[in-house]
């Protein structure tokens, strides 16, 4: 049974930096490509990093590019999600998910098959 169990999430200042981590457990962690997704109160689930399965591509939303770097770490069946110069609007619950039917990142929530709990980024002005 595949498991992806965030964390990091926590209550932050804008222009602080933070780090999300997602560990998955179940299968081999390289057999998957991993993304990050984030839903805000009374907004649909957004598309936010993807990474290929063994960290050669990365793929990011316009709303997030050069402020977010998604990483992996396969020999700790772990993704990461750096967040730099953190805004209000950053403020979502965050989700990894996981993927291994594509030859390609995929960057649609409907791709994904596995998914965490989800941890909250509180972000204050």
């Amino acid at each position: 049974q595949v498991q992806l169990v965030e964390s990091g999430g926590r209550l932050m200042q804008a222009g602080g930096s933070l780090r999300l981590s997602c560990a998955v457990s179940g299968r081999t962690f390289s057999s998957f490509h991993m993304g990050w997704f984030r839903q805000a109160p009374g907004k649909e689930r957004e598309f936010v990093a993807a990474i290929s399965r063994f960290g050669g591509s990365t793929y990011y939303a316009d709303s997030v590019k050069g402020r977010f770097t998604i990483s992996r770490d396969n020999a700790k069946n772990t993704v990461y999600l750096q967040i730099n110069s953190l805004k209000p609007e950053d403020t979502a619950v965050y989700y990894c998910a996981a993927e291994s039917k594509y030859g390609s990142v995929p960057r649609t929530s409907d791709a994904y098959d596995y998914w965490g709990q989800g941890t909250q980024v509180t972000v204050s002005s």
